[in-house]
């Protein structure tokens, strides 16, 4: 549901100062899609997929997080943590000023318009972010298909590792095909994400959305708070 790039990105240019930011990248799409996937595959087989609007979003975001990865190394981390903090912050406060989005579903609200609306939100405009800079897709894509579609956070969380899945795919392609990835250490750090990702999945399940709103809100204040600290203290 996000927050993987928070702890990944900073880990390995913390461990490897030296490695330019789109090995990283790269190297973090290796591990995220095990993740992303196993979630996936986890949440297909326990609930319901709105694959109207996961598989053509997802299928979209395999080619814009491509287009969004050829484009990473050009686009400073000065120029983004600004706008990523202030979405964040309104994420934040759009779902707790709204307590009761995502906690049960509203079939009134999944439109032929809205759902248009969500592929390409999802599809487009969330996976270019995936590509070029990524921290924080999972939880813009929950937030998109409950309150586009309305979902509730569970299934949400259902429709957006399938998107995720896809936009990872996309980048490591491109970071692959241009030697960016550490295989050896992203396919360790994969193993990993697989049996976390299997544990958060079974635990969304069977807590509910209620459950999910919960992480998701800490996952915001944990992004808010390392974009802030890396904004405004860190040296």
């Amino acid at each position: 549901m996000g927050g993987g790039g928070l702890l990944l990105l900073p880990a390995l240019l913390v461990a490897a100062p030296g490695v330019p930011v789109a090995t990283a990248l790269g190297t973090n799409k290796l591990a995220a899609i095990a993740g992303t996937s196993t979630a996936a595959v986890t949440f297909a087989r326990r609930t319901q997929v709105d694959w109207a609007v996961a598989g053509p979003a997802a299928v979209l975001a395999v080619g814009c997080a491509g287009v969004g990865a050829a484009l990473a190394g050009s686009v400073p981390a000065g120029a983004y943590r600004p706008v990523v903090l202030v979405v964040l912050l309104a994420v934040a406060l759009f779902v707790v000023l709204r307590p009761r989005l995502g906690t049960v579903a509203v079939p009134a609200r999944r439109t032929r318009v809205r759902v248009v609306a969500a592929v390409g939100v999802a599809g487009v405009g969330i996976a270019l972010y995936d590509g070029l800079i990524g921290p924080g897709t999972g939880t813009f894509l929950v937030v998109a298909f409950t309150a586009l579609v309305g979902a509730d956070f569970l299934h949400g969380s259902a429709m957006a590792k399938v998107v995720n899945a896809g936009t990872n795919l996309g980048a490591l392609v491109v970071f692959a095909a241009t030697g960016h990835v550490w295989w050896w250490l992203g396919l360790a750090m994969a193993v990993c994400n697989v049996v976390g990702a299997a544990v958060g999945a079974r635990m969304a399940l069977r807590r509910g959305a209620g459950f999910v709103r919960v992480v998701l809100l800490v996952v915001v204040v944990a992004l808010v708070a390392k974009l802030g600290y890396d904004q405004w203290l860190a040296g």
